[in-house]
């Protein structure tokens, strides 16, 4: 583990103690384990709806999400009907096989997501995801 210790002083230390290195780079991994939950969940307060059969999404630069006052917010940028529109259609030129997930609360009025549902796919976003929790 460390270095051999001898009578003669001259001779070189010929293995290097790595104990340090790797207790350093355990810190540094707990580190990143712990703050990595707090980095990713999103600072939008939404009180989704339950679902028993939803399924994974693949990650989207299309975030649109509906706060309980019906407020639109595209990747967390408040935005009004024109601005989603146009929103839309930039992204749409960028790729067109994006797909746009949309984040509704559950107190949101249904008419209020539709419109926006058909706002988004009117600037040419054809595919969208729901996002709801598990039961």
């Amino acid at each position: 583990m460390g270095a051999k210790i001898s009578g003669n002083d001259d001779e070189p230390i010929a293995e290097i103690n790595i104990v340090p290195f790797v207790d350093i780079i355990l810190v540094v991994l707990i580190i990143f384990m712990v703050s990595t939950p707090f980095i990713v969940r999103s600072g939008i307060k939404i009180n989704l709806p339950k679902a028993a059969s939803s399924d994974e999404t693949v990650p989207s630069q299309f975030q649109l999400s509906i706060l309980p006052s019906g407020e639109a917010l595209v990747n967390g940028k408040s935005v009004s009907l024109e601005e989603l529109a146009q929103f839309a259609k930039d992204h749409v030129q960028k790729n067109p096989e994006i797909q746009a997930i949309i984040a509704a609360d559950k107190t949101v009025s249904h008419g209020r997501v539709i419109e926006l549902i058909d706002t988004i796919k009117s600037a040419g976003i054809s595919k969208f995801a729901i996002t709801t929790d598990n039961k």
